[in-house]
């Protein structure tokens, strides 16, 4: 049978790997998996090799003092695919440590492919002069991000983005209140500190102070398995006790049930526009890895529904903009005012159309491109 192995490092990847396993199996049903991953991935039948919570780090300052373990466990993950010998290797993001792997195991001569660009186009471009050879096919969750990588000579497809396949449009706002016992008439605020632990650990107190200025609204929390521990504890003397929410569905119905949200940057603007709920960005890191950052970045935005858009379709507040009294104001306006929260509605829908692949979803398309690779003499 034809082994695929597969490497997840955060919460995000883990739903990506998922997805492709299950439409990989979809196309060839002699396919064995192996790899890292997390709870949806050991859905689809795949023990992973060592907890992938021991890779969701995020941050210069954050990731140093685990830089030991974190050699440790790409050793054994090197060590694992010359023992195994699979077909081809799939790393999903995480480019910290799946860059790293796929560069220690190119003299196994392995195939190899990286699902989810490096994001070089946005920051230290210099970046792509070290990517030659380390994959032999890389897949692109952005429509632009192909012609940068091939400006560089580097192989690279557009498979459209999963976000598309999520669900996150599906959910049913009577469902969830009826579910958790809230009134009709009260206004829900969707709250996602992040799913790293050093995300939620520097945001959750912000995110208290900010909902102590919003007393009127009702806080849900949805919550990434790798840092539910850390919520519990982070949100346990919150002036209103908020809805933690850990199921897949229970998410996509608080979304529908929410009046607006306030997120970190990420793959959650991408749900949230989905679904159509008016959002906050809100983001800080360590104050020595965000000076760092600015000399390095190149972009205009951090959300990603305003890079695609290419103007700012939801208010960022980042690092010292990051503050209570910021980021209440904001979600206020979206609560109070119509024509904002419509606004945003509308430049979703001009968004969600360029993340679509040529042909069907997303995971297909993806899964199509694997076994290309994989079929190649």
């Amino acid at each position: 049978m034809p082994l695929i192995y597969v490497v997840a490092g955060e919460a995000s990847g883990d739903v990506l790997g998922a997805r492709l396993i299950a439409a990989l199996r979809g196309r060839r049903a002699d396919l064995s998996f192996s790899g890292v991953g997390g709870e949806e991935m050991a859905s689809q039948g795949l023990v992973s090799l060592f907890p992938m919570q021991d890779l969701a780090l995020m941050g210069l300052l954050e990731v140093l003092p685990r830089l030991r373990h974190l050699r440790s466990r790409l050793h054994q993950t090197v060590a694992d695919i010359a023992t195994r010998r699979p077909d081809v290797v799939v790393t999903i993001d995480s480019p910290g440590f799946t860059l790293r792997l796929l560069k220690a195991i190119q003299p196994l001569g392995v195939k190899r492919v990286h699902y989810v660009a490096p994001q070089a186009w946005a920051w230290r471009q210099g970046r792509v002069r070290h990517y030659h050879g380390l994959w032999d096919e890389l897949l692109c969750l952005l429509p632009f991000e192909p012609a940068f990588f091939a400006r560089h000579d580097l192989p690279a497809a557009f498979v459209g983005h999963p976000v598309l396949e999520s669900g996150a449009d599906r959910g049913n706002a009577t469902r969830f209140r009826t579910m958790h016992g809230i009134d009709p008439t009260a206004r829900l605020l969707t709250v996602m500190p992040g799913s790293r632990h050093t995300e939620v650990t520097r945001l959750l107190p912000i995110l208290r102070a900010t909902l102590q200025r919003l007393h009127d609204v009702v806080p849900v929390v949805p919550v990434a398995t790798p840092v539910a521990q850390a919520v519990r504890t982070g949100t346990r003397d919150w002036p209103r006790q908020p809805l933690l929410v850990l199921q897949q569905q229970d998410k996509h119905d608080a979304f529908a049930a929410s009046a607006a949200a306030l997120t970190k940057s990420g793959t959650s603007t991408l749900e949230l526009a989905m679904a159509a709920v008016p959002t906050v960005v809100a983001y800080r890191v360590n104050p020595l890895t965000a000076a760092i950052a600015r000399r390095l970045v190149t972009v205009q935005y951090a959300a990603l529904v305003n890079l695609l858009a290419q103007r700012e379709v939801v208010p960022e507040l980042i690092q010292q903009a990051c503050t209570p009294d910021r980021l209440a104001a904001a979600v206020r306006t979206l609560l109070d005012d119509h024509a904002v929260a419509a606004a945003q509605r509308a430049g979703y829908r001009e968004i969600l159309r360029l993340l679509r692949p040529p042909a069907g979803q997303p995971s297909d398309a993806a899964a199509a491109a694997v076994l290309d690779v994989l079929d190649q003499p």
